[in-house]
């Protein structure tokens, strides 16, 4: 049996080869690689010598040769194949260990240049990987590190590989080459040479996606479904959720529980979030997860009855004995005390989930937990959008009013604002002392979603008195103003930009309320 080792990654590779040279494997390698072995004392030939021609133009060809693809494309079942190795003096390679040249790590550096790209676009590489994951059955291809404690397992207990370890091996390469591909794809389609720089939007779009695991359906029982993750996913996001206790998650828990997190995690303060399809039904600020948890739930007992709900903060016995006296469908956290843990034991059926938080201060939205685009299904299509992920601070607030908000209303304008770009348009929130007092969601008309918000508000027991208001998108009447103020508002928040801001400006003045606005807006749909 033969080996050929040619890795730019050299990370466990001269611990795999001298375990392969301990089996009685043959060692073949290239350039650097072979000289790390060979400094370590293994036998190994280098490739030029196997083929009887040097490397050339600065190592762009060293492997594209017969007695490299013969031995790693010749079928061992064939006889015909056997024979044409013998007849040219080609020993088969049984296998083979390649990683690429770093083309992804090369275009992820800010000075990354064209030239640069081009020079770490690997060639020879990925044509070995293709012929030997073509020929999974006679050859093992080992494209990452991790791989290779398994392959030598095998080969010591057995002196081969197994078949299905093989057809993994195989699978698994042939992915690494897709996605090597990709990233290729995805740079020079993004590339303008003219500027000599990245546009946000490539000329094609590649995906790319693993699979997690397969649903028990999707958001019907008649549909199926799957739950996938980016190659690589954002720190803190769902898909690294660690599942505690609890059922399968469903396609709806997915969704709804990806709203409640992305929600909870844009607070710095002690913050809860109760998500009920796919709209926040209760959030609230406080000193602790317990105290958040109960004004968060208070905003709409009814609606968050089955609700999802999310904690930026460890959640202790106290919070999950009050979390425990209802029914819950997701419970999201950072981190549980033991005694937490120990309550929810008794309710088997939560599905309880830890996700660490991304660490604070990240440059880029990858970086802080979020994705950098949206993505929208259409019929044979997708719409790809940078992510609404702008963050507001008192100095964008502009005040058009003649009563100025106080230091507390902009505190609660600034809260409003937040939660209201989480809620499906046209969403209108009220909120005072930070917690949400009514939520109006996914209305045809932005007057509805301010009824129904203070409608919520009523079932739940509480007075809009003093409160404030958000608007995800501007009043295009005074209407919608008046229908606030009716129900208690006494500060507004909204983007502005109407052909009639005067108007609402001026009935601002009239009403005696305040009146912000942000010059952006947070349609959600």
């Amino acid at each position: 049996m033969n080996a050929l080792i040619s890795v730019s990654d050299k990370t466990g590779v001269v611990e795999l080869a001298r375990a392969l040279h301990a089996l009685g494997i043959g060692l073949l390698s290239t350039g650097g690689t072979a000289k790390l072995l060979a400094d370590a004392d293994l036998p190994v030939t280098e490739v030029a010598t196997l083929t009887g021609f040097p490397e050339m133009l600065d190592g762009r060809v060293k492997t594209l040769h017969p007695k490299v693809h013969g031995g790693l494309l010749a079928r061992r079942d064939v006889p015909e194949h056997m024979a044409a190795l013998a007849a040219h003096d080609i020993a088969t390679i049984d296998v083979l260990v390649v990683n690429l040249y770093p083309f992804e790590a090369t275009v992820a550096k800010p000075d990354c240049t064209l030239a640069d790209a081009i020079e770490n676009i690997d060639i020879g590489g990925p044509a070995m990987v293709r012929s030997a994951a073509k020929n999974w059955k006679d050859v093992a291809v080992l494209t990452d590190a991790s791989q290779y404690e398994t392959v030598i397992a095998e080969l010591k207990e057995t002196g081969a590989v197994t078949a299905a370890t093989k057809f993994a091996l195989s699978v698994a390469a042939f992915n690494r080459i897709s996605n090597y591909d990709a990233a290729i794809s995805d740079y020079l389609s993004a590339y303008q040479p003219d500027t000599q720089s990245l546009q946000t939007f490539p000329s094609q779009s590649n995906a790319r996606f693993v699979k997690l695991q397969d649903l028990r359906y999707g958001e019907n029982p008649h549909q199926s479904a799957a739950f996938y993750r980016d190659l690589h996913p954002a720190p803190g996001s769902l898909v690294t959720a660690k599942q505690l206790q609890g059922k399968e998650l469903s396609y709806n828990n997915i969704a709804d529980a990806d709203a409640a997190w992305e929600c909870v995690k844009s607070f710095e303060t002690s913050a809860c979030v109760i998500v009920k399809h796919a709209n926040p039904c209760g959030v609230a600020l406080a000193d602790d997860a317990l105290g958040a948890y109960k004004k968060a739930f208070q905003t709409d007992p009814t609606s968050a009855f089955g609700g999802i709900i999310a904690l930026n903060r460890t959640v202790d016995e106290a919070a999950a004995q009050a979390i425990s006296q209802q029914f819950v469908e997701v419970l999201m956290a950072p981190a549980y005390t033991d005694g937490a843990l120990a309550v929810f034991k008794a309710k088997a059926n939560v599905r309880v989930l830890q996700i660490d938080l991304p660490a604070p201060g990240g440059s880029t939205a990858w970086a802080r937990g979020r994705n950098a685009q949206d993505v929208k299904r259409v019929g044979s299509g997708l719409l790809i959008q940078t992510a609404d992920d702008h963050e507001l601070t008192l100095a964008d607030l502009k005040v058009v009013t003649q009563i100025e908000p106080t230091a507390q209303q902009m505190n609660d304008l600034l809260f409003a604002w937040k939660v209201a770009t989480y809620v499906k348009s046209n969403a209108i929130v009220f909120c005072k002392d930070g917690m949400t007092m009514g939520v109006g969601a996914g209305q045809m008309s932005r007057l509805d979603s301010a009824r129904i918000a203070s409608i919520k508000a009523g079932h739940a027991g509480l007075t809009l008195s003093g409160t404030v208001v958000a608007s995800d998108a501007f009043f295009p009447f005074r209407d919608g103003l008046d229908v606030v103020v009716d129900a208690g508002a006494t500060a507004v928040i909204q983007p502005g930009g109407s052909m009639r801001d005067q108007e609402v400006i001026d009935a601002a003045n009239e009403r005696g309320v305040a009146m912000v606005f942000t010059g952006v807006r947070h349609f959600r749909h």
